[in-house]
């Protein structure tokens, strides 16, 4: 019996191949075997659950009202360029027209 990678979602040992994908039978998971082991460090997740990396541009997804500013920034504006760093707000940038901001992964998508 091959050995192969447990679950990255759940864990499970029961994974099986299919094409040049490894399944997770629990959780319904299907990955790359070689993209996980490629990837380490900070791993963030827009919205809809894609992964955002480094220099991706992204969409906000809702008005976020903004302390100290008179009104809030609005669904739909485009972020260039943004920066992943650790903690609540995990992803840092320079929105036009309000400077820089530090946003929650779960109010964007990628554009």
């Amino acid at each position: 019996m091959e050995n192969l990678a447990p679950c990255p979602k759940c864990q499970s040992e029961l994974t099986y191949p299919m094409d040049n994908l490894l399944v997770c039978p629990e959780c319904g998971h299907e990955w790359n075997p070689e993209e996980i082991e490629e990837e380490t460090g900070l791993v963030v997740k827009d919205a809809n659950g894609n992964l955002l990396a480094d220099g991706d541009a992204v969409v906000i997804v809702k008005d976020l009202p903004v302390k100290g500013a008179p009104k809030p920034i609005k669904a739909g504006t485009k972020v260039k360029s943004i920066r992943l760093v650790e903690g609540d707000h995990n992803i840092d940038c320079k929105i036009d027209g309000f400077g820089s901001m530090a946003l929650k992964s779960e109010f964007v998508k990628k554009a």
